[in-house]
């Protein structure tokens, strides 16, 4: 019998610095990658910019697609992400199975 593992689920999230910068990024752990964050680990564009609160996470699905959804993000100007994390805020909030 070919038993293929499951496929991990990938997840998209945004943190903002203590500054109110927006960083973008992808993880199958979002509660483990903000850890790392937090302890200076990782991003190396994150660090010594804390305390971070994490201001967005989704289910994406493959990695493929996590990283064309963050790519696609990354390139958002700062307003832009802003309006676009309100906008993902507001559908969450009309539909709390979301």
């Amino acid at each position: 019998m070919d038993e293929t593992p499951p496929t991990r689920l990938w997840h998209l999230y945004v943190v903002e610095t203590a500054g109110g910068a927006l960083y973008t990024g992808i993880t199958t752990d979002v509660v483990r990658r903000l850890a790392e964050h937090r302890a200076g680990r990782g991003a190396k564009a994150l660090r010594g910019k804390g305390p971070l609160v994490l201001r967005h996470q989704e289910p994406v699905g493959s990695h493929a697609e996590a990283l064309r959804l963050e790519a696609r993000l990354k390139r958002l100007p700062a307003a832009a992400k802003r309006t676009w994390l309100a906008g993902r805020r507001a559908m969450t909030a009309a539909d709390p199975m979301a």
